[in-house]
Parts: structure tokens; sequence; C-alpha cells
């Protein structure tokens, strides 16, 4: 298989995905002021809210679904946190898994991942093997785009339900009236398979979607937290990042 071509097909497809504004239904919103999230009084109000919609898919016989909210990073370091499986196997509590299988080249990867299972243990962990490809465009966007592969080091096994997820991907813009804040859309369409109903998938995949942005929220402002803790004293980290 000539995965540099599906990765930069699968990349353009998703950027069609961001340019398609037409017939998306809302379908769950969240404002963190109504978690427990510690931070919440510290947020700009455009932070707070997140949205999940939905549309028919193309490409499978269920729902695409988009979910957006700002996240206090730029795009740039944003993407290497939500990809890499040294970061996000650290934030994501909806992983068991995360791994890299191969190293295409610079920008293309091979990733395995093993979820934990979700809905109050309705739903058993699946595993997914990914083609993942970065790719950047003028204006700072950043979009990481995946779906799943067969690849023959890493077959399916009697442990885990292998799923695919259909073409998907994050977007990452900068926030015009911010730029060290990004705008970050995924687009989800994965196939459990097992036994599932379509109801059961189509029921927890927005609170899904909503926590794992949460979860990436959360995960920045640990970072730099620590990040401020670990910075040499009589230095802000303000004043390290303009050196």
């Amino acid at each position: 298989m000539d995965f540099k071509k599906l990765a930069d097909e699968v990349s353009q497809e998703v950027l069609a995905f961001s340019r398609d504004t037409s017939g998306w239904k809302v379908t769950k919103t969240s404002f963190l002021y109504l978690t427990a999230n510690l931070f919440c009084e510290f947020l700009f109000p455009f932070e707070k809210k997140i949205t999940v919609s939905w549309k028919p898919s193309r490409n499978y016989d269920g729902h695409l679904y988009r979910a957006e909210g700002i996240i206090p990073e730029t795009p740039a370091k944003l993407i290497q946190f939500m990809y890499l499986p040294e970061h996000r196997s650290k934030w994501d509590r909806s992983l068991h898994t995360y791994r890299m299988l191969h190293r295409i080249d610079s920008d293309t990867f091979i990733l395995h991942t093993i979820t934990n299972s979700f809905a109050m243990g309705s739903i058993a962990p699946r595993d997914f093997v990914d083609l993942v490809h970065i790719k950047y465009y003028e204006g700072e966007k950043v979009i990481v785009s995946s779906v799943s592969v067969e690849y023959p080091q890493c077959p399916p096994t009697s442990s885990y339900i292998r799923g695919y997820n259909n073409p998907c991907g994050y977007v990452c813009s900068p926030l015009p009236e911010n730029p060290g804040y990004s705008k970050l859309v995924m687009y989800v369409q994965p196939e459990l398979r097992g036994n599932l109903s379509r109801a059961v998938v189509e029921a927890t995949m927005p609170t899904n979607l909503l926590n794992l942005i949460h979860d990436a929220k959360d995960g920045i402002k640990a970072q730099k937290a620590h990040s401020a803790h670990s910075s040499p004293k009589g230095h802000s980290s303000s004043l390290l990042h303009k050196k």
C-alpha cells in the first residue's frame, strides 16, 4: 500500500470537512463553568464553550461528528500535544495504550491505540491501527489526519475488537483575537464494530468528544503549570519564552 499517497488523500478529505458548513446539527454543548474545573474562573468567555455536531457520513452508515473548542496554546504546539505518544498518553483518559508502530517520514506515522472501556463499562475496549499525517498550511493552520489501515506487524488479536476509523482528524488554527490560543476542530467517524447497536454508539459519542476536549484543556494547563514550576528561580516562564 502507498501510505504516503493515502495520507495525502485523507488530509485533503479532512480539509474538505472543515470547509463544509452546511447540514451540521448540534447535538451537545458544554460550558466549563458548569464543571468542577478549578481553572474556570480564570478563563476568557470564548474558552468555556465546547460544541459537538453531526451530519450523515459519506464514508459509512453512521455519523460524521465535529467537536469544537478553544485551547490555550498555539497550533504548532497543540498538534504535538495531541498526537505524540509521549504527550497524549499522559492526558487522554480514554486511552489504555497509545504507541507509534512505524515512522514513514517526519510527518507520517502508523500508530496503535487501545481504548479503555467507556459508557460505564457498557462498551468494551477497542484497538485501532491508524495512518496519521500532519500537514501545515498558510496562516499557521495545521491538520492532523488519520484513517485506519491494515498493518501486518500489528494484526488483530482475540484480546480486543479491532475498530475502524474512517477518515478523521484535527484542524488547528490560531484564534484571530488571541494568536496564543487555538481553535481546535475534531472530525471523527469511527466504526466500533462488535455487537454494538448504532443507537448505543450515537448516544455515547458526543459525550466522549466533549470529554476529550476537556481532557486536552486540562492537560495543556497541567503541562504549563509544570513548566512554570520547573523554571529556574528568579525567572518567570513568560520571560524565558521571550528570550
